[in-house]
């Protein structure tokens, strides 16, 4: 597959799944992408004639691709999931090997290997510095989720372990699914809603049904280890919606606030 750069000139760009031109626009509001398949939030490629969005990381992704996780690993780009039966079922899905969430459109797949990623989930990085604490990718754990309370995940269909944030220190553990499932609960409670286009609002909204859950009783809830919660917290997020640029705001107010 040849990638074809004229394709991703200027603000309005084509893409192989849709046959209008899109443009790069920026609303404030939730979107669901009609690439991957997956929730969005702010910047993308948008169709208004037809509805249709894509993510960014969707609109420009790579024909081949790698990520540090899976060493001497390479990813091929594809349109739509593989229909190994007629119907779909349970039993046939493939799933992200990063949030362990069904891969019910736009992904990338390793022929050798088998794994699969949603394209924003290829952009967590392997290595993540916050406030002078190391964190790093892991599939394996030997402590519990912030969120979930829970070293691996349990009552996903997929079986995938999938990845997680932990410290060097082992103080803090972050499933990334836990973190697109706190979105997702987010959005069905109101918490991008009457925000007047305030995305950072929104995105503190998100943060207080994690906040509450785990600084409730919770003797280590100093304001360092809230701090670092919420920047991570805010990291993994902005990633997985694919507007990665909306947080990185509300990180630097999280950086410098006292």
């Amino acid at each position: 597959m040849k990638f074809d750069k004229s394709r991703f000139t200027g603000r309005r760009k084509t893409h192989p799944i849709h046959r209008h031109k899109l443009e790069l626009k920026s609303y404030k509001k939730p979107y669901n992408c009609d690439g991957c398949k997956e929730l969005g939030f702010g910047a993308r490629y948008r169709c208004d004639k037809c509805n249709f969005d894509l993510h960014q990381d969707c609109m420009l992704a790579a024909p081949i691709a790698h990520h540090d996780f899976f060493k001497n690993s390479t990813f091929k780009i594809f349109h739509q999931p593989p229909q190994k039966c007629s119907d779909y079922c349970r039993e046939c899905q493939s799933y992200c090997d990063a949030c362990a969430k069904p891969v019910r459109g736009l992904y990338y797949h390793c022929e050798k290997e088998g794994w699969d990623l949603h394209p924003c989930c290829r952009n967590l990085p392997n290595n993540l510095p916050i406030e002078n604490i190391k964190f790093k990718l892991r599939n394996k754990v030997s402590s519990k989720c912030i969120w979930c309370k829970k070293k691996n995940l349990e009552g996903t269909v997929s079986g995938i372990r999938g990845w997680s944030y932990v410290s060097e220190c082992k103080e803090y553990h972050f499933h990334v699914h836990c973190a697109m499932d706190m979105v997702i609960d987010g959005w069905r409670n109101g918490a991008f809603n009457n925000q007047d286009g305030n995305s950072l609002a929104a995105l503190e909204n998100l943060e207080l049904p994690l906040l509450r859950q785990y600084l409730s009783g919770n003797r280590r809830s100093s304001s360092k280890f809230t701090k670092v919660v919420k920047i991570v917290l805010k990291t993994i997020v902005g990633i997985l919606l694919g507007d990665p640029t909306v947080v990185l705001t509300g990180i630097l107010v999280d950086l410098v606030a006292k």
